[in-house]
């Protein structure tokens, strides 16, 4: 297959990059992966609440996405229709094992916690341990209650709040009106506020 051998040869345009990736261009998909690959796992937890189911739902995102890569049409953003994609694995992962529903009851996870493999999202350099330590405890409580909110207001939160994608990207991954969001996206702040209280 052949590959792009520098980024400044990769294209500018999303159509421009499905149609590479459709021609089977690694090094295109190669930059697909790379440029959204770290939004696309936070949207994946988000729903799974789990980050080994997350990445295996990344995988077969990327697998369809792949596949299905000429079906894109470049009426919305390539972001977006990753981000659909993702979303349709995950939901379709908690719906076979029978154990979420579209809207969860608040749990108390007071279960042993291995945090030790959790990839860092905050900027330590520079800290001593204890602010590190601290910096980490603060991730951890705010993941956990993040965990807590029901599946539909934890989407748009993350998607929202964490992703920084507007309303109207939002509505159109989730395939919900844009007041939708905009009302889970507020109910998503003051449930975590009360949890957080």
């Amino acid at each position: 297959m052949p590959s792009s051998p520098i980024p400044s040869e990769l294209p500018h345009s999303d159509a421009e990059l499905a149609g590479r990736i459709a021609r089977d261009d690694e090094g295109a998909f190669e930059s697909l992966m790379r440029q959204h690959n770290g939004a696309l796992f936070r949207v994946a937890r988000a729903i799974l609440k789990d980050d080994a189911d997350a990445e295996d739902i990344l995988q077969e995102a990327y697998l369809a996405a792949y596949r299905n890569i000429a079906d894109f049409r470049a009426d919305a953003k390539l972001s977006t229709w990753l981000t659909r994609i993702v979303i349709n694995q995950a939901l379709m992962r908690l719906r076979s094992r029978h154990r979420d529903r579209i809207v969860l009851p608040f749990v108390d996870q007071n279960g042993p916690e291995t945090d030790a493999d959790d990839p860092v999202w905050l900027d330590e350099q520079g800290e001593s341990p204890e602010q590190s330590a601290t910096r980490a405890d603060i991730r951890r409580l705010l993941e956990r209650r993040i965990d807590d909110l029901p599946v539909a207001f934890r989407m748009v939160f993350v998607l929202r709040e964490v992703e920084g994608r507007s309303v109207d990207e939002t509505a159109a991954c989730l395939s919900i009106p844009a007041a939708t969001v905009r009302s889970r996206s507020f109910r998503a702040r003051a449930l975590l506020r009360e949890s957080l209280a």
